[in-house]
């Protein structure tokens, strides 16, 4: 798909909306052992505000380089990259989540999350509430006075997520956020994201390797080939969105026939 014209549905996608991503022939090099190495690119690529975006593809292949672009931390070699219809910038309209929390260790959750709502300008007076309102969205209510090092890896994945939450930005952008946590603790977390997505609206770009991941939590999903990182595959997942069994969707034999299509999509896209 071209940036700027249709969406996976065919509709015109508007592009100055707030959350909307447009990457115009973007291309992005770095410098290795003094050779310029293209990274990504060149990428056209636009998100819909409101979207549920997966970018998926074997390690090397540009995901988190995209992200970056994205979220304003770097700038494309060539092209250009559009949140909201501007240039982003780092702290802009994104809340970014990592692949490790990156949390204080010295605060307590409430000191996270606080600091966080300081930042993003909210008055001292609302900060309590709006604090109960993150935490609870993430399944953390009364954790407010641990430390960082007595609460789970899960759970301070939480509170990054929480934290990302805080500012109220139209882009949520995470970087393979789960990958390091156990089975059952990545499938709890997957659904939270599933559902905090939905409740909150935000359009969102998750990064993974993970073919199941992907179609679990995508309304639509990019698969990239191998560095330099070009688009293989656009794929729309017309899984329900709403209020469903996880356990059930899984099963499903629509869900289980596009994760089979994504995995071979990433295996070939690694071996061309």
């Amino acid at each position: 798909m071209s940036a700027g014209e249709t969406t996976t549905s065919g509709r015109s996608a508007p592009t100055g909306r707030a959350g909307s991503v447009r990457l115009d022939q973007v291309v992005h090099r770095y410098v290795r052992g003094g050779e310029a190495v293209t990274a990504v690119g060149p990428v056209d690529l636009t998100v819909p505000a409101g979207e549920f975006l997966v970018l998926v593809g074997a390690s090397g292949c540009g995901k988190s380089t995209l992200l970056r672009l994205i979220a304003g931390f770097e700038r494309p070699t060539h092209g250009s990259v559009r949140v909201s219809g501007a240039e982003p910038r780092p702290g802009g309209a994104a809340g970014v989540v990592f692949q490790t929390p990156r949390l204080f260790p010295w605060r307590t959750v409430r000191g996270n999350i606080d600091l966080a709502l300081r930042y993003a300008g909210v008055e001292r007076g609302r900060r309590p509430e709006r604090r109960a309102e993150l935490l609870a969205r993430v399944g953390l209510e009364g954790t407010e006075e641990r430390r960082v090092w007595e609460i789970s890896g899960g759970q301070q994945q939480r509170v990054a997520i929480a934290r990302a939450l805080a500012a109220e930005n139209p882009l949520f952008l995470l970087d393979e956020p789960f990958a390091a946590l156990d089975a059952l603790t990545r499938e709890r977390l997957q659904e939270d994201v599933r559902r905090v997505t939905a409740q909150t609206g935000r359009t969102t770009v998750f990064v993974t390797h993970s073919a199941d991941e992907a179609v679990f939590l995508g309304s639509r999903i990019v698969v990239l080939t191998k560095g330099p990182g070009t688009v293989a595959l656009d794929l729309p997942i017309p899984l329900p969105r709403g209020d469903v069994d996880a356990e059930e969707l899984r099963a499903s034999p629509e869900f289980t026939g596009l994760r089979a299509r994504v995995a071979h999509a990433v295996k070939a896209a690694a071996a061309a």
